[in-house]
């Protein structure tokens, strides 16, 4: 067998179309680091994955590598997070290959004993915006887009961060069917709770839905509400995930010239924002769905620390 078709095998793995990515951009980076093979991206990364070159593989998939490769993406800064999952997709391929035969099952034991280095943490601190500065990300957010579509839907991303209080895995699973009205209003269904949609947010995503349907169709309440968008300003079918809402957030904050700004910061300032304007504390505790007021009592006093 001269190759190995990554796509065909790791979905008996895991069906998540986002960690497939993810498995394939590791892999690919693996193979430019030890391999000196060029990188991929787009389709011609999904067809090198379907035609792995087996005798490379062999070659270069051992422990020794592995570990030399982890110790190296360690010392450029990745997070302990990016190291597990780059970690995991080397093993998973080694794994798939055994079970093909094509390497030895010895080979795939000793790449799944490499360990993750340690990493140290970094003290990244928290940031409040004000509400100008929060009006200039979601500016930059629109004019980091390099098409219409992206535009439409960098504008849903950053709107919903900095006025609704979102988490950015809450706004990644979202799905359209999730947007519903009660006692005529619009609200974001997110588990058991809703969280209000302001009208300003209700127009942009109304344009983000005729950039969908304008492309492909009216989208389905089961599809998800952020998706990514293609080279060329193509919306995709799958959905963005909180990585990817990461980098618009932090894309758009340095475009605005806000220096590092999280999500998590939007979080914390779109609260803030509430509190300063005098927002009762019921309210607020109901738009961040925590269990009771205490708890949003010491997350509006650590912010205020």
């Amino acid at each position: 067998m001269q190759h190995f078709d990554f796509t065909a095998a790791l979905p008996i793995r895991t069906q998540s179309e986002n960690t497939q990515r993810a498995y394939f951009r590791w892999v690919d980076q693996y193979l430019v680091d030890r391999a000196d093979m060029k990188a991929t991206t787009g389709d011609y990364r999904i067809k090198r994955m379907e035609k792995l070159p087996v005798k490379t593989l062999q070659r270069h998939l051992t422990s020794r590598k592995l570990a030399s490769w982890l110790e190296d993406l360690a010392a450029k800064g990745s997070s302990r997070q990016s190291l597990d999952q780059a970690r995991a997709a080397v093993v998973t391929l080694a794994e798939l290959m055994a079970q093909d035969g094509i390497l030895s099952q010895e080979a795939a034991s000793e790449v799944r004993a490499v360990s993750v280095p340690a990493v140290a943490k970094k003290q990244i601190p928290e940031r409040l915006l004000n509400a100008e500065e929060l009006k200039q990300l979601m500016q930059s957010a629109r004019e980091i887009g390099s098409s219409d579509n992206q535009i439409a839907r960098n504008a849903v991303v950053a709107t919903m961060l900095c006025t609704m209080a979102l988490r950015r895995e809450e706004l990644s699973s979202a799905k359209w069917g999730d947007l519903t009205v009660v006692d005529g209003n619009v609200v974001l269904q997110i588990g058991p709770d809703t969280v209000p949609v302001p009208r300003n947010v209700l127009s942009i995503i109304d344009r983000w839905r005729r950039a969908i349907t304008n492309e492909t169709k009216e989208p389905t309440p089961s599809s998800p509400l952020i998706r990514r968008i293609w080279k060329g300003g193509r919306i995709a079918k799958d959905g963005l995930s909180p990585d990817g809402i990461w980098l618009i957030i932090r894309d758009a904050a340095e475009h605005a010239g806000e220096g590092h700004v999280t999500p998590d910061d939007l979080r914390r300032s779109a609260v803030a924002g509430m509190w300063h304007a005098g927002v009762p504390l019921e309210e607020i505790s109901r738009l961040l769905r925590h269990r009771n007021t205490l708890i949003t009592e010491r997350f509006i006093s650590r912010i205020n620390r």
